[in-house]
């Protein structure tokens, strides 16, 4: 009976480990952190909406409407990723400290922010390389670009530059979304 249980559990670990959307199996550093944050570990079955960022750009204001909705439904499974980039017109600080005190000094920017990264197409890391693809393609052509992710772990919107965050289409795809259940039964131990 032990040996069975044993069995049963050493079967069941592989397929925990693959229960992760192939999307969200990346780490990063938070912006100016040493240490690694697991995608998969933290965001499985939320809702996320990722967005590469700049610190000297017109659409720069956009940090206020992102923030807001962060706070207005992260109890209900949802985080906006940020991703600072300098892909465009180099209008992103090189120094990452310096990108963190200027998004929490200047919008107080509490959602997650990690290490900058290339998203531009022909450029982009393997995290934006994947969002395009699952957006017929669409990669960032500007600051601000921003993919919608379900709790199954699959781009379901993309929006340019001059969407705004809080536009009414984007927050009506956001509360539908958040609507869903997971369809991972396993229970949250975040």
């Amino acid at each position: 009976m032990f040996a069975r249980l044993l069995l049963g559990a050493a079967l069941a670990l592989p397929m925990a480990a693959q229960a992760c959307p192939e999307l969200l199996q990346e780490s990063y550093r938070p912006l100016s952190g040493k240490e690694s944050v697991d995608l998969c570990q933290r965001f499985e079955g939320k809702v996320l909406l990722v967005v590469n960022t700049a610190s000297k750009c017109g659409f720069t204001p956009q940090y206020e409407a992102l923030e807001a909705l962060h706070q207005k439904y992260a109890a209900q499974g949802f985080a906006v990723l940020g991703f600072p980039s300098q892909d465009f017109m180099n209008q992103e600080y090189d120094d990452e400290q310096k990108i963190q005190e200027f998004c929490t000094l200047t919008y107080g920017v509490k959602f997650p922010m990690f290490e900058k990264v290339h998203v531009a197409k022909g450029e982009a890391n393997a995290f934006f390389a994947a969002l395009a693809a699952q957006a017929d393609g669409e990669y960032p052509s500007w600051n601000f670009h921003k993919y919608l992710i379900d709790r199954s772990g699959k781009v379901v919107a993309s929006y340019g530059t001059r969407t705004k965050p809080d536009a009414a289409e984007v927050v009506a795809e956001i509360e539908k979304r958040i609507a869903e259940k997971p369809s991972v039964s396993s229970p949250d131990t975040r």
